[in-house]
């Protein structure tokens, strides 16, 4: 199984828990996960990741390693949402996307397909 990882933005914590509730809900979501993190570190995201994999079963070390490897090799887009979450305040999460690509995909033609 392959995984994808990716820094979505910044969220408040209220709207991001109400996303949340929303998207446990959808059927259409499932295998994708949207995780938060009070810190732009790669230390609090992996912290933030590893709740979910028993939830679908995910591979915790290819996980691990999508992670890593986007940290390594997307140090500007880093940069730019630590600073965007500085600026946002304490009272807001950095969003990120942690996904099987198969339900990523699906998720993502759902959304181009619905009018």
């Amino acid at each position: 199984m392959k995984y994808s990882f990716d820094i979505v933005g910044v969220s408040s914590i209220l709207h991001f828990f109400n996303h949340q509730h929303q998207s446990s809900e959808n059927l259409e979501s499932q295998g994708v996960e949207y995780v938060g993190s009070h810190i732009c570190s790669l230390d609090a995201v992996l912290e933030s990741v590893e709740p979910v994999l028993p939830k679908w079963g995910w591979n915790k070390d290819e996980v691990v390693t999508t992670v890593i490897k986007f940290w390594m090799n997307n140090s500007e887009t880093i940069n730019y949402w630590k600073s965007r979450l500085t600026d946002a305040g304490t009272n807001n999460l950095l969003v990120a996307r942690v996904a099987d690509t198969k339900a990523l995909r699906a998720e993502l033609d759902s959304l181009l397909n619905k009018e």
